[in-house]
């Protein structure tokens, strides 16, 4: 992969952000981040492919047939195959699988890979409604208005029940005071302006109160509504020929896993992501790696509790551990292993059906020395970089691992 690029990350916690003000659309999200991918690869002639993921255009923006939107992107790209993806808040990871299997299958030599959401055209306790088809709707009726906040919000309590309420806040604060610190780091995140004095004591003190939000979490250990877009390229060797990249430039893309759990189904423990942790465990197994031969993941933390979760998934910390693991400072960007160093979905943001793709940017940016003052130290024995994006809860799942070209 090469040629990553990102828009800003616009919702609440921009300065430019005004609800009550016009915003830009769909179109200036897909537009601006593919003519910026397409800057960095020669233009829109090198493009075999495109694939574009997005979750719910159709009733944020009363859009479909998105595949129609990448001529809009660059002339160049007319009458070249497309394709859009969906896989609820997975579906940017669909994208980047999308455009790998296009290459290994030989269709393409460099395809597109773009992922979107446009998703501030409706107040957040409206829009839940709509986000609520990443899970099975038959619930909806018996949720919480605010679906996935509770649903999550089910999870940390069956932690805090298992393994201690006050131990486990302390490492869901910690994760989005990391959350905080990274995106400060980033101009394109949304929490870049956020100038809270210390985010860690500010969420830690945040008393979760059902009856204004949630049970068990605060608005602090969630990701925000977003909008916003990001693309990539995926290309073959001779793809990077044709763009005139070498290869130490690219990342490599070493391994991918993409699982499914059944959406009807509850979670058969609600402290444990099953679905991820079959997936990062089985790109594990499959490249003859483990967790500690990472030097950075970009992992899905739609809430905190999804931080905490995923790391004990992949056996980073024994269950119940988690906690601890991200409290001692581990997961910062000078810990063992730095996570979401732009801020993840708390921080960066959180454009559902453009999320996998700002991951696969970020890792890029990482493992070739391109994240500025976001960029941490990658360890010469420790060349590999994960992304993990999850659709729903714990059901659509795109594990990803790379190395530097």
């Amino acid at each position: 992969m090469y040629g990553g690029y990102n828009t800003i990350s616009m919702g609440t916690g921009r300065k430019e952000f005004n609800p009550k003000k016009a915003r830009p659309g769909l179109e200036h999200y897909i537009k601006e981040a593919g003519q910026g991918t397409l800057a960095q690869i020669g233009g829109a002639a090198n493009v075999d492919e495109g694939v574009i993921g997005n979750f719910m255009a159709a009733r944020f923006n009363n859009q479909a047939n998105l595949p129609g939107f990448l001529p809009m992107i660059d002339e160049g790209l007319s009458m070249k195959p497309g394709v859009s993806v969906e896989g609820a808040c997975g579906s940017g990871g669909l994208a980047l699988q999308a455009g790998i299997r296009s290459v290994l299958s030989g269709s393409a030599e460099v395809a597109l890979s773009l992922g979107v959401e446009v998703q501030n055209t409706y107040k957040a306790i409206y829009g839940a409604d709509i986000l609520a088809g990443a899970g099975w709707y038959p619930k909806r009726k018996a949720g919480h208005a605010y679906f996935f906040p509770g649903q999550f919000s089910d999870r940390a309590g069956a932690y805090f029940e298992k393994y201690g309420k006050d131990y486990a806040r302390q490492g869901m604060s910690r994760w989005y005071a990391n959350a905080i610190e990274n995106a400060r780091l980033d101009p394109t995140a949304q929490e870049y302006h956020n100038t809270t004095p210390d985010p860690y004591t500010t969420c830690l003190k945040m008393e979760p109160n059902g009856k204004f939000f949630v049970d068990n979490l605060n608005v602090l250990d969630c990701s925000k509504v977003s909008d916003g877009a990001s693309a990539i390229a995926v290309l073959s060797e001779e793809g990077l020929k044709r763009i005139g990249i070498d290869k130490s430039e690219a990342v490599e893309v070493v391994c991918y896993v993409q699982a499914q759990r059944d959406i009807t189904k509850d979670p058969s423990d609600l402290t444990e992501l099953e679905a991820i942790k079959y997936a990062v465990q089985k790109a594990m197994a499959e490249l003859g790696i483990t967790a500690k031969d990472l030097a950075t993941v970009e992992l899905h933390d739609c809430f905190s509790i999804a931080g905490i979760l995923t790391v004990e998934a992949l056996g980073l910390a024994e269950k119940g551990k988690g906690a601890q693991f991200v409290s001692d400072g581990h997961t910062s960007r000078t810990g063992f292993i730095p996570m979401n160093t732009t801020g993840g979905l708390i921080g960066w943001g959180h454009p559902t059906g453009g999320t996998g793709v700002h991951q696969a940017v970020t890792i890029w940016q990482q493992l070739t020395g391109r994240a500025g003052d976001a960029q941490i130290n990658i360890p010469a024995d420790r060349p590999y970089g994960m992304t993990i994006n999850m659709g729903g809860d714990d059901v659509t799942i795109s594990v990803i691992i790379y190395k530097r070209g």
